[in-house]
């Protein structure tokens, strides 16, 4: 069976460093001419509304992951240099919003 999101090394280093939480969710993101993409994200927080996640504990990280995002051949990566790292999703689908 497929995992249920991919963590490279460097991305979960930076997951611990950051706390040991993170969450994968769609992000809208709208375009220059009203058309709406929802965009999968990864932050290192806890969602603010925990009851739209699925909950898993992976080694030493909390993942708070959308349902429609588990088991996608998703893989979170990090990418930057020092303080400018930031999280990313690998894989990730490009979904029409409303």
């Amino acid at each position: 069976m497929d995992p249920i999101i991919e963590i490279e090394e460097k991305a979960a280093a930076f997951i611990k460093q950051q706390g040991g939480v993170v969450t994968v969710r769609f992000s809208p993101r709208h375009g220059c001419c009203g058309g709406t993409s929802r965009i999968a994200i990864a932050e290192t927080s806890t969602p603010k509304e925990t009851s739209t996640f699925e909950c898993h504990q992976m080694e030493e990280t909390t993942l708070w992951i959308a349902p429609e995002l588990t088991y996608q051949g998703l893989r979170l990566r990090v990418e930057g240099w020092w303080k400018l790292q930031r999280l990313f999703v690998d894989g990730a689908p490009l979904r029409a919003g409303h």
